[in-house]
């Protein structure tokens, strides 16, 4: 989901950022969980997130009531397209705002915790500067 900055009222920004950071924090994991191990479950996301069969079994209900994955009981949870591609861009930024922060000098655990959290608040031009500004600091710095 693109992030673009549509209005003026930043806190109806940062709501709107909240409400679909778990949608794009499950998708980002069946996606990884799919591609590491072959297929995901409701027991790898409980594990994974720290969190109850129930909160994972609710979750991917809304998922797959927004047409971002599918699932059948007692079944692997697998992602639609629209899945596939909310996962891909959510990593990308995951990815970006981590460099950006470890190019800052951020202790890599430090940034790891962190990325997790900015990433989904920045918008497509913030992304953009931040690459920008990776790509600068590792041209200067003969890393590119």
């Amino acid at each position: 989901m693109p992030r673009r900055v549509t209005n003026t009222n930043p806190h109806a920004r940062t709501r709107r950022d909240h409400a679909s950071e778990t949608a794009e924090d499950y998708v980002e994991a069946i996606d990884d969980m799919v591609r590491g191990q072959g297929e995901c479950r409701v027991v790898d996301l409980a594990r994974h997130f720290g969190v109850s069969h129930v909160t994972v079994s609710r979750t991917t209900s809304r998922l797959v009531r927004d047409g971002l994955a599918d699932t059948h009981p007692y079944g692997p949870i697998s992602l639609t397209s629209q899945g596939v591609a909310l996962a891909q861009a959510a990593r990308r930024r995951h990815e970006i705002v981590l460099q950006f922060l470890l190019v800052l000098g951020v202790s890599d655990p430090t940034a790891t915790t962190d990325a997790e959290g900015i990433e989904h608040h920045c918008s497509d031009e913030t992304l953009q500067k931040m690459l920008d500004f990776i790509r600068t600091a590792r041209s200067a710095d003969g890393s590119a």
